[in-house]
């Protein structure tokens, strides 16, 4: 945790986060991360809080990510005293993100023409399973049905042969990214206009255009000019291989590529293979290839493949077992997982801001807050402004 820093890129920005779970959080987290002022406005029943937990309450291994960078206000909505103090919040912020329904939103008065008519610069952006205008606007959205929805099952069923769900809320984390992007966006609008706007994040939306770019395929041309789906991502033999002591990502992308590798594996023979002594590999040689490469990585050592592979610009990584991530040369000096000490919970693993600015650095300001921490603190700075 940085205890003297650069102001960040967003040094002077501020921001409500009223929302939950992880799209919203997270986005609020990375805004916080890049120097905004971050106030999150939190009910004891806000589910990213809910779990299993190590000394306090509602400090669980999500929410101490996801809340980082912020100050924690608790207010109950529903009271009209309370409801009114979070008004008063919005109406010194300069961005307010939720992933509150829009039916409660209407309740609560917090819809953006709402807050839009006492902060007209405000950006506001609402993240959401499903557009708006659609049918499916008021359907709850997780993480697992935003992936069927979005296709992104169908192309694991696909590629494994079974509809499993990626393991990873990778719906939340990407609207989560997009929301980042699109807020900063409005920002600059603002700053050459003076005006505010609404910005509506789908999950669905977002993860399908995610999934097209490379997965749409034959299916971008009209007529359709063959299947959907990336041949490459596709393969069942997409993935990483077993080496003489463990597992790494052997990848040979170029025809050199593949003579380097089977000469380096005693295979002189493959090397002289047709199929790798063209101009370009053929897609329809992929599978057959990828199966000699399963074959020849037990030959050598992990550490071996990475000395052969980065003498030949063969792509190549060890496999990292997160259980050991914080043991990792590159991670550790990239300073992506750092013991610190939070002033409850006691030695924690915070995780690394991943971007590099010369001039602006992000930094961990503040370790996540227990709820409804700093509620007397920013209730007081309403009144001094």
């Amino acid at each position: 945790m940085a205890e003297s820093f650069v102001a960040g890129p967003l040094d002077g920005v501020r921001v409500i986060d009223l929302s939950t779970v992880v799209m919203g959080p997270y986005a609020a987290q990375i805004l916080g991360d890049l120097g905004a002022d971050v106030i999150k406005i939190e009910s004891p029943s806000d589910t990213v809080r809910v779990g299993r937990y190590h000394v306090t309450p509602g400090m669980t291994a999500l929410s101490l990510n996801v809340n980082r960078n912020k100050r924690s206000v608790a207010l109950d909505l529903k009271d009209p005293a309370q409801h009114e103090q979070a008004l008063k919040l919005i109406d010194t912020a300069d961005v307010l993100i939720t992933n509150m329904r829009s039916a409660a939103l209407h309740r609560l008065g917090l819809t953006y023409a709402d807050v839009a008519a006492r902060n007209p610069g405000l950006v506001y952006a609402h993240g959401q399973g499903f557009r708006s205008e659609s049918d499916q606007a008021g359907n709850a959205a997780y993480d697992e049905t935003v992936q069927a929805a979005s296709g992104l099952v169908d192309i694991t069923h696909r590629a494994l042969g079974t509809p499993v769900y990626l393991p990873t809320i990778i719906g939340d984390k990407v609207s989560a990214l997009t929301i980042v992007y699109s807020v900063l966006a409005a920002l600059l609008h603002r700053c050459c206009t003076g005006q505010g706007q609404h910005i509506e994040v789908p999950m669905t939306d977002t993860l399908l255009a995610f999934n097209l770019v490379e997965h749409l395929a034959g299916h971008e041309f009209e007529p359709v000019t063959g299947p959907t789906g990336h041949p490459r991502s596709m393969s069942k033999e997409h993935r990483a291989r077993r080496t003489k002591d463990g597992l790494a990502c052997l990848v040979p992308y170029t025809p050199r590529n593949f003579r380097d590798f089977f000469v380096a594996a005693g295979r002189p023979d493959l090397a002289a293979d047709p199929r790798v002594n063209g101009q370009v590999i053929d897609m329809a040689d992929l599978d057959a290839l990828a199966g000699l490469v399963d074959e020849c990585a037990p030959t050598l050592t992990t550490e071996e493949w990475a000395e052969v592979c980065a003498k030949h610009s063969i792509p190549m990584a060890p496999v990292l077992e997160l259980e050991h991530a914080h043991e990792d040369p590159y991670v550790r000096d990239g300073h992506l997982l750092e013991t610190v000490v939070h002033p409850t919970e006691g030695p924690i693993r915070a995780i690394g801001i991943p971007v590099r600015f010369s001039a602006t650095p992000g930094s961990i300001r503040r370790l996540a807050p227990v709820p409804g921490q700093d509620t007397a603190e920013v209730l007081a700075e309403l009144s001094d402004r």
